[in-house]
């Protein structure tokens, strides 16, 4: 108990996933993989796999510490969002209540796993009754929104996303509604940065389906790296919520961590992070 254990969710995008594990397979103590048995989307459509992934998957596995949970997480009766949800609750039965539930996605990269362990370290106190002190721990997206010829455009502030908790009583896909502690982490989100023939099978078959806004996916073509100065309002459900882009001009992923680690603009300051940290706890002291 009180081990760390990642969860993700193998899905159509599933190549990603080698870009997703290596950077937390040092730190957690096991990593779960939830495949459908039937290689299914949420939206009832099916999607191939590459054999090879397997094998790539057999040979970072140094530490013989990556288990595969297959199951049928296609319902019919449910909602995309639903069976999102779903999923994620088995899953994290499968990962065990009294250990660290973390779970990541496919197209989330994580920059320093150690740290946000090191974070999750600090409240283990949580996890020795965890059914009576529910618990989620944030941090926060850098969110890529597309690649351009010669570079990415992204959302231009961090972005808070729950990454971990210690009861999964999810509501709404990996999220509860119980208390928030906030930690300084930095996950860079490979969201809609994809191509165009990617990212509409993508709005099809995820959880989010009947959410998207008519306007979004126009809006996505339009935008370029010499226009997004000029277009406001992008978020795929509620389009103020990421107001504005900006442009990294390079494709490497490499050097986009390095550009974010020094960014002013995407640094998550000391004083908001307390300020959150305080209002989640006065919010939940007499709950």
């Amino acid at each position: 108990m009180k081990k760390i254990h990642v969860g993700f969710l193998f899905s159509h995008d599933y190549e990603k996933l080698k870009l997703s594990i290596p950077p937390v397979y040092a730190a957690s103590d096991r990593i779960f993989i939830a495949i459908d048995e039937n290689y299914i989307t949420w939206s009832g459509n099916k999607f191939e796999v590459d054999p090879d992934f397997f094998e790539w998957l057999k040979e970072i596995d140094t530490d013989n510490k990556i288990e595969i949970y297959r199951d049928n997480f296609y319902v019919p009766s449910l909602t995309e969002i639903e069976m999102d949800t779903r999923e994620r609750h088995l899953l994290s039965l499968k990962m065990g209540i009294g250990n660290w539930l973390v779970q990541v996605d496919s197209d989330e990269y994580f920059f320093d796993f150690e740290k946000f362990v090191l974070d999750l370290r600090k409240h283990d106190h949580y996890l020795d009754n965890p059914e009576k002190n529910k618990i989620q721990i944030a941090a926060f997206w850098v969110i890529l929104y597309k690649y351009t010829d010669n570079g990415i455009l992204y959302v231009d502030l961090p972005m808070k996303a729950i990454f971990a908790t210690n009861y999964p009583n999810y509501n709404l896909a990996r999220r509860t509604s119980s208390r928030v502690i906030y930690t300084n982490n930095i996950v860079l989100h490979e969201s809609l940065s994809r191509t165009e023939k990617e990212l509409r099978f993508k709005l099809e078959n995820w959880g989010h389906k009947r959410q998207v806004n008519a306007g979004f996916i126009d809006k996505w073509i339009k935008v370029n790296e010499k226009n997004y100065t000029e277009l406001r309002d992008f978020y795929y459900i509620e389009p103020n919520r990421w107001k504005k882009l900006n442009y990294f001009p390079s494709r490497d992923l490499k050097e986009i961590k390095d550009f974010v680690v020094n960014s002013k603009v995407l640094t998550i300051s000391p004083v908001y992070l307390a300020l959150k940290n305080f209002g989640q706890w006065f919010k939940f002291l007499f709950k």
